[in-house]
């Protein structure tokens, strides 16, 4: 009973309608690279909310491979080191 009310007292002011879930799910399909979801195709919302987990999941170890390929690079150059310096400050 008490999950009962604590839903309803959440649900009073700020109750968000299946109407906009659906927009901000198709807003998020469309974030996605067509190659994981046709943005044309009507996918299941619970789809695009794995596709879109994925998708950040593999940006972030991307953003991580990036980050350590330049950390040899900064480590193999010619470049003073209040360049490096620089250029490491700037990623941080």
């Amino acid at each position: 009973m008490s999950s009962r009310r604590s839903r309803s007292r959440q649900s009073g002011s700020s109750r968000i309608t299946e109407e906009q879930i659906s927009d901000l799910v198709s807003k998020l399909q469309d974030l996605l690279p067509e190659a994981r979801v046709q943005s044309n195709a009507r996918v299941p919302s619970a789809r695009v909310l794995q596709e879109t987990c994925n998708y950040i999941k593999s940006l972030h170890q991307e953003v991580d491979d990036l980050s350590e390929r330049l950390s040899e690079l900064l480590a193999t150059s010619d470049m003073s080191s209040a360049q490096a310096a620089i250029i490491r400050s700037l990623l941080m």
